[in-house]
């Protein structure tokens, strides 16, 4: 009955959103290329939903971390555990954290050390072009990690001779940001540079006390190409991010997070090399890919090391891909060596040694196929195969439909599988809190969706419906009464992930733009007792409005609203009372940017967050920051 109310709801909020539009003109669905395939395709040939942040978005938002600027993605739930700089988690449509895969610059970013999660606190806006998001599993092509999506972060290169900018900004909560980019193209090869320094002193964390914590955060983009020919070019990329926070925790063991002084310092790199290849007839492309990404996290506890994690990923990848019929079809194959390494330091606790060394490796082969049957119908399947040197080896697939129902309109449709493997973190414990338990069994799933979108005149509409089981999934707090520690297990039955999405994007005129995304989100587990119960910090209602207005020519007004229902969290008091459910309350948050440029060299903005200062928690006993202010300036000598 639940699952026919649901569906019934979502069908009902689709025709009203289309049938609440009005008609202007008829123009294409925008085509941009997109990383949901081998190979580069277009939105209009791809059955995924899909959510493209470009360089002007990015701009006009003015957004600190790129954490902030995904709120507005259909689908996505943001935990941040406080503060800037705080850890922070990104669920996708009901599914874990560690389910998503980033990827900046074609380089896999997720932490073998911090339970296979990007570290979202640590990844500032700074020199970023474009952000890819592809809703819907992505194991066959990307592997593990990818069960619910994949964000693909693509960063700036140099696009014109010498140039040279330098920006500063200063905030509440004595924020400061400064830093510069210069860059160089000449004929076939460019270069550009970028550095930026963002320090704050944030506010308090926990309930009680009066403590700040701040955030410190230095990072550096370097990228790089080479056009050798027509055929023949090669690429360099390599970020790097570090810095430290200060967080809160709960040192008497009462549930509830007390002023502490406590620090996480954090160094986090991407670097990669490519060569590109196309054959002259345009028959053939290669591409070969060493990339590697490294993660060190330091924690300390009144000034003294408690512990250390760090982690290494080495990827070799190969691609090729075959066009025929004037590239309506196209072949393309992956072999791709993975390498993962991860170390964790720290003295005895209990008589628990937390000191090890893992590694593991993934040798991975998959084969894509597209055909375009028609003008109006493409067919899409794609298969892998990994040889993971700690698991059973594993196939996963994806097939989809995208099919053509006129100039302004389009269905899509696509089913697959996808595998999560246990972290390290899982199956061998992390410091001496969580006990590890190697005999885990990978996470599968399967998972469906259909979606419409619709050109309305200047507004572009689109309805996806969702439909995700998982089995085995991996309860992290499960309680061993040996050790009288956590340890984590795999659960019996089925987790149910289904949901509609609904977005509205175009122009309201010809001067204001509006970008508008409602989710709605029924996430459920076992409850080891033959029901099922609430995931926690996964809210049922998500929605988000943009509007962009364009005053005059040199200045630019940008409005943004989220909205969170309420959401269930996890209460942990005093042994040996039992964990319960809490409830944390829906919140909206008003955030207003305006761009004035001055000069043609000059840009002045201003930063409005949270402007109707709401008190809301994402993490339960973890305050968040009330109304801030920033005013900046970016100069393009």
């Amino acid at each position: 009955m639940r699952k026919t109310s649901f569906l019934s709801l979502a069908l009902t909020l689709s025709a009203t959103s289309l049938q609440a539009q009005t008609v202007v003109a008829d123009t294409e669905i925008q085509e941009v290329l997109v990383s949901a395939s081998l190979v580069p395709i277009t939105v209009s040939r791809s059955a995924n939903a899909i959510t493209v942040i470009d360089r002007e978005q990015i701009k006009n938002r003015a957004a600190l971390s790129v954490s902030e600027l995904l709120r507005d993605v259909p689908g996505f739930a943001v935990s941040r555990s406080g503060v800037q700089g705080s850890q922070t988690q990104i669920r996708v449509r009901g599914a874990e954290a560690n389910h998503l895969l980033v990827m900046i610059d074609g380089v896999e970013a997720n932490d073998p050390s911090q339970s296979d999660e990007l570290n979202w606190g640590t990844l500032v806006t700074d020199d970023i072009e474009r952000i890819e998001v592809i809703r819907g599993p992505q194991s066959s092509l990307r592997g593990s990690d990818a069960i619910s999506g994949v964000v693909n972060i693509i960063t700036r290169n140099a696009d014109q001779p010498f140039s040279a900018k330098v920006f500063t900004e200063v905030g509440s909560f004595s924020t400061q940001r400064n830093g510069f980019s210069v860059g160089h193209k000449r004929g076939d090869f460019d270069i550009r540079l970028g550095v930026s320094d963002t320090e704050t002193d944030g506010a308090n964390i926990s309930r009680s006390g009066d403590e700040k914590d701040g955030y410190e955060n230095t990072s550096i983009n370097l990228k790089s190409g080479f056009k050798v020919s027509d055929e023949l070019e090669f690429s360099f990329a390599a970020r790097q991010s570090d810095g430290m926070n200060e967080f809160d925790a709960d040192n008497d063991f009462d549930g509830f997070v007390e002023d502490q002084d406590r620090v996480s310092e954090f160094r986090n790199r991407t670097m990669r090399v490519q060569g590109d290849y196309m054959s002259a007839d345009g028959n053939w492309q290669h591409k070969l890919l060493i990339a590697q990404s490294n993660n060190d996290n330091e924690a300390f506890a009144d000034g003294v090391l408690g512990n250390r994690t760090a982690s290494t990923k080495d990827q070799y990848q190969y691609i090729g891909s075959m066009f025929w019929d004037g590239s309506t079809q196209r072949l393309s194959f992956l072999a791709e060596l993975e390498e993962e390494d991860f170390k964790q330091r720290g003295s005895l606790n209990w008589g628990l040694d937390p000191n090890q060394d893992r590694e593991r490796d993934t040798n991975s082969f998959a084969i894509e196929y597209r055909t375009d049957i028609s003008e109006n119908l493409t067919l899409a399947a794609s298969g892998r195969y990994d040889d993971n040197s700690e698991f059973e080896s594993t196939n996963t697939y994806r097939v989809e439909a995208v099919y053509q129902l006129s100039d302004s309109a389009r269905l899509r449709s696509a089913y697959g599988t996808a595998v999560k493997n246990p972290t390290f973190s899982e199956r061998f414990g992390f410091y001496t809190n969580f006990i590890g338990n190697p005999n885990l069994e990978p996470e599968e799933s399967t998972s469906r969706e259909l979606g419409i979108d619709k050109q309305l005149g200047q507004l572009s509409l689109s309805v996806t419906l969702f439909d995700s089981k998982l089995d085995n999934e991996i309860d992290g707090f499960v309680y061993d009464p040996v050790t009288f520690g956590h340890t984590a297990g795999n659960k019996e039955g089925t987790s149910r992930r289904q949901g509609a999405e609904l977005t509205a994007m175009g122009s309201l005129g010809s001067n204001l733009s509006l970008n508008a995304a409602y989710t709605l989100t029924d996430s459920v587990e076992s409850d080891g007792v033959g029901g099922y119960r609430d995931e926690v910090r996964r809210a049922r209602h998500t929605a988000s409005l943009n509007l962009a207005w364009q005053v005059m020519d040199n200045l630019h007004i940008n409005t943004n609203a989220q909205y969170n229902g309420s959401q269930t969290d996890v209460f942990f008091p005093p042994w040996p009372t039992p964990s319960e459910t809490v409830i944390l309350n829906e919140y909206t948050l008003l955030n207003v940017s305006a761009h004035f440029n001055a000069t043609e060299s000059l840009d002045i903005y201003l930063r409005l967050d949270n402007l109707l200062d709401d008190n809301y928690e994402e993490v339960f006993g973890y305050q968040t920051l009330g109304f801030g202010a920033s005013l900046g300036l970016h100069y393009s000598l």
